[in-house]
């Protein structure tokens, strides 16, 4: 097993994480080297250990859709919300890091190791501040929150009790000034106190991915690096690309596309149900 460090006297250490209060000594990391996204959008996203139907869907879709455009997810492989956030990540296709509470060859929790390594070899990368040999101990999980928060634009939590260690994570984000965002929740639900709260004493809240980009100061329209990741067939592509691009009308779709009615019909038709685009009347589409 290959580990590799960056110390943080060198220039190779990751910029924005040198510039928080406590900076780890060295970088640990598996995977792609964290200079192969550094430049990318990335978000945090954490939350409860045991979320609730609610909390295990939003999760999924704000991850899923987020990567899918091109930004990086960043969690903590714990049970719960962070696992799915990596896993909603994975499989749509985009890149995620988790950030260790020990050593990079000593997964934690042990039952993530499988979903350590498709984090691997789906190009992301595994970090830590702790050299071979570290034991997992209860004041790594908090100390491993601010690297969550310091490696990331911004943090997204999407569910959390009042007495979370995801809101731990939200502190370091603010004193590290970057947005925090949470998902409002049913009031009735305890599981929704911790957001809930966020969302009342400043985070941004958040309901669609257009909520998020904001928060990140993103325009999914014009940067390069957030524009989705797009599966289909050539044909698809392209008219999905004259969309995103501000062609909205079927019939000049058509004629810059050249093709006949049957192919473009269908093409949209896939397209809308993938949830690529849809439609806003009177023969006019624009993207999701």
């Amino acid at each position: 097993m290959k580990v590799n460090n960056h110390k943080l006297d060198q220039p190779n250490y990751p910029a924005i994480l040198a510039k928080i209060y406590d900076p780890p000594q060295q970088i640990y990391w598996r995977g792609a080297d964290p200079a192969a996204w550094l430049d990318l959008p990335k978000l945090g996203i954490v939350g409860s250990r045991k979320p609730t139907s609610y909390g295990r869907q939003t999760t999924y879709k704000f991850a899923s859709d987020l990567a899918s455009r091109g930004i990086v997810i960043v969690s903590g492989l714990a049970f719960g919300i962070d696992s799915i956030a990596h896993q909603a990540a994975i499989e749509a296709g985009g890149l995620t890091v988790a950030v260790l509470p020990g050593s990079i060859e000593q997964i934690y929790p042990a039952s993530h190791r499988a979903l350590a390594d498709k984090i691997i070899s789906s190009g992301g990368s595994l970090v830590s501040e702790y050299p071979s040999g570290t034991d997992v101990r209860k004041e790594n999980f908090i100390a491993r929150n601010r690297i969550i928060s310091g490696l990331s634009d911004g943090l997204l939590i999407t569910q959390a009790g009042a007495k979370s260690g995801s809101l731990h994570t939200a502190s370091f984000a603010i004193e590290q000034g970057k947005t925090v965002m949470a998902v409002p929740g049913d009031i009735t639900v305890s599981l929704n106190e911790g957001t809930n709260g966020l969302i009342k004493t400043g985070a941004l809240a958040i309901t669609s991915i257009d909520d998020v980009l904001f928060g990140l100061g993103l325009d999914i329209r014009k940067s390069k690096a957030a524009q989705k990741i797009f599966k289909g067939t050539p044909q698809q592509q392209k008219i999905f690309e004259l969309i995103r691009d501000g062609l909205t009308d079927q019939e000049k779709l058509a004629a810059a596309s050249q093709l006949d009615s049957a192919n473009l019909s269908s093409a949209l038709t896939m397209l809308e149900i993938s949830g690529y685009i849809r439609p806003i009347g009177g023969g006019q589409w624009t993207t999701t």
